[in-house]
């Protein structure tokens, strides 16, 4: 039987997943690759290990799947977003660190440019916030700071792509230097309206435009894999910025339905449809391609979620294994008074503060670790309620359930929180593997697995719903609470 060969390259990990015909996993496999933080809000990947990684991964998820290359229908590939990566044309290796989407460095060029008023032309144009989480400005930071590299680039010998476009280039031997609509849009030089290159804003970043790569449709066959790397040539078919494939694998396909992903940030994405511009400083981004027709989102975004956990246990050390959190947390009946802000490279939407920096607030002699293992995991259900009340006042009607996925979508404990803290329903599917089942999808439609979106949403299935259980006053209470830890956070490290 055919089979969809999904990579799924995140921020903290690699994963390929086998999918069947029904949208069943066959086989998966996994490796974390390491992080580095050089200096204070700055945060770097080894590019070539994250491309070794994403192929040790598929060739495991093959050999676990008992599936051949050749009965590979396609791959879709799903990226961390953003993530900016300047290469050698005739190596194939990179010429620096990989400046990953978290990372602070730029955030004063992007007040300088502040200053200078181009942040409501770069909105107009891209529908994104002028921020250093964008790859402008980080891919402006390596031209400049790495020996040789304007000069080789305006020469034509180097590349640049975020992670779907380095691991293509990899995956083709150098062949195919594409990217989709989705990943184009978050790099601050894509007008989203004529979705192309835009040559003013490449120009106001120093960005030589022989350094892009081709925009080809999320999904449609876009090149094969060199034979040896996997065992055949395999078609590559599917391409989706993480949140964009999530979107996609959630199956909010129309206008008004809206998911959220528990990842190493959260998101929240609303089907637009057409372009809409937000009020509450939202971004408005593209979903994919596909067939000749572009779907827009709205999406908020916040910095640290799951990676929030991830600091409890490599930083506090007050839990061993990320799993643990849910039940040291359940511990206590409540935070004890503590509040934790995760501001930890800054604060996405709706507050886009580069220099705001992480806060644990409100602690007493009886605070325990439990208490700050509750509040963390409040942290990232307060900091969605933010994003819903911006996405609500942009909307033409309110969110009325969420759906959700990522990682942090199976601890019960945080999914029961954000039912309370939103008053409304939470709606846990089947699989929450959403990213990499998206990318398989936009995969599975190129090459007519699939025959359109009504098929996959047949495919979506609800494995637990979480009820609202708390009260009015006590929701605004923790708001309230939150909001006066932000304010403490914010503005941290200005000069």
């Amino acid at each position: 039987m055919p089979c969809l060969l999904a990579l799924d390259q995140g921020t903290t990990s690699s994963r390929a997943m086998v999918f069947d015909e029904q949208s069943r996993v066959v086989a998966t496999a996994q490796k974390p690759f390491r992080q580095h933080f050089p200096r204070s809000g700055w945060v770097e990947h080894d590019a070539m290990e994250i491309w070794q990684s994403q192929l040790d991964c598929a060739r495991e998820a093959l050999e676990r799947s008992g599936s051949s290359a050749g009965d590979v229908a396609a791959i879709g590939i799903a990226n961390q977003r953003e993530t900016t990566i300047l290469w050698e044309r005739a190596s194939g290796r990179p010429v620096g660190p990989a400046i990953v989407w978290q990372d602070r460095r730029t955030a004063g060029l992007c007040d300088r440019l502040r200053a200078q008023g181009k942040a409501p032309e770069i909105r107009a144009i891209t529908g994104l916030e002028l921020d250093a989480y964008f790859s402008a400005t980080k891919l402006a930071w390596l031209l400049d700071n790495t020996p040789g590299a304007r000069e080789r680039a305006a020469a034509g010998e180097l590349a640049f792509g975020t992670v779907d476009s380095w691991l293509i280039w990899q995956l083709t031997g150098g062949r195919r230097h594409v990217t989709d609509p989705g990943n184009a849009s978050r790099t601050m030089v894509f007008d989203i309206h004529r979705r192309c290159w835009h040559a003013e804003l490449l120009e106001l970043f120093g960005i030589p435009p022989g350094l892009m790569p081709e925009v080809v449709d999320s999904s449609g066959i876009c090149g094969e894999t060199e034979p040896a790397l996997l065992g055949a040539a395999i078609p590559i078919a599917g391409i989706g910025g993480d949140q964009q494939a999530a979107t996609f694998g959630q199956a909010c396909f129309a206008p008004g339905m809206a998911k959220n992903t528990y990842g190493t940030g959260c998101f929240l994405v609303l089907n637009t449809g057409s372009p809409v511009e937000s009020s509450q400083r939202l971004l408005t981004t593209i979903g994919w391609r596909r067939q000749g027709r572009t779907e827009y989102l709205v999406e908020g975004s916040v910095f640290v979620a799951g990676a929030v956990v991830q600091w409890l246990r490599d930083g506090l050390g007050i839990i061993r294994d990320s799993a643990e959190v849910e039940a040291l947390a359940a511990s206590v009946p409540d935070n004890g008074g503590a509040v934790l802000v995760p501001a930890f490279t800054g604060l996405g939407a709706p507050w886009w503060d580069a220099h705001a920096r992480g806060a644990l607030v409100g602690l007493s002699r009886g605070s325990t670790a439990a208490h700050i293992a509750r509040a963390a995991l409040e942290s990232i259900a307060l900091q969605t309620v933010d994003l819903v009340d911006a996405m609500n006042r942009d909307a033409t009607a309110p969110i009325s359930e969420l759906r959700v996925d990522g990682g942090a979508a199976r601890n019960d404990l945080l999914m029961q929180i954000q039912a309370d803290l939103l008053g409304v329903p939470v709606v846990r599917p089947r699989q929450t593997e959403t990213t990499a089942l998206g990318a398989a999808y936009l995969a599975g439609l190129a090459v007519g697995l699939w025959q359109g979106e009504d098929e996959l949403a047949a495919h979506w299935g609800v494995e637990r719903r979480f009820e609202p259980r708390a009260g009015e006053d006590w929701r605004r209470g923790m708001v309230a609470r939150w909001h006066k830890a932000v304010e403490r956070a914010r503005h941290w490290e200005e000069g």
